[in-house]
């Protein structure tokens, strides 16, 4: 019995670094991955959310981020996203807001820290 929950927790492990450090290369539209904070965000994606995970390096904030692919998204799509990160050529902002859950930075007051973003082009 004890072997199999070692194993099961072991490929849990492994499941979620998988997930943590997968490329954001060849992402369909709308995709989202879940990487490292320090992991630096492509162009064509934005930050959606911000947490914090064993699996990544420990730090005293969040550390881990997951990013949305907006490239191939249709004209007049819209998305929530942190202020992380630039919005895309062709994606403008249409509301600045706060979100608990684009807290990036220790400290973070109550100043917006989120965008609806617009797809124009």
């Amino acid at each position: 019995m004890r072997r199999l929950r070692t194993a099961g927790l072991a490929l849990l492990g492994a499941t979620l670094f998988a997930s943590v450090a997968a490329s954001p290369a060849q992402a369909a539209p709308g995709e989202t991955r879940t990487v490292c904070a320090d992991t630096m965000t492509p162009d064509g994606w934005v930050d959606v959310n911000w947490g914090t995970s064993a699996s990544c390096r420990a730090t005293a904030g969040p550390n881990i981020k997951m990013m949305k692919q907006l490239d191939g998204l249709p004209v007049g799509t819209q998305v929530n996203a942190c202020a992380t990160a630039f919005p895309p050529k062709g994606w403008t902002r249409v509301q600045t807001y706060y979100s608990g859950g684009c807290v990036a930075f220790i400290n973070s007051s109550f100043t917006p820290n989120a965008w609806l973003l617009q797809r124009v082009s």
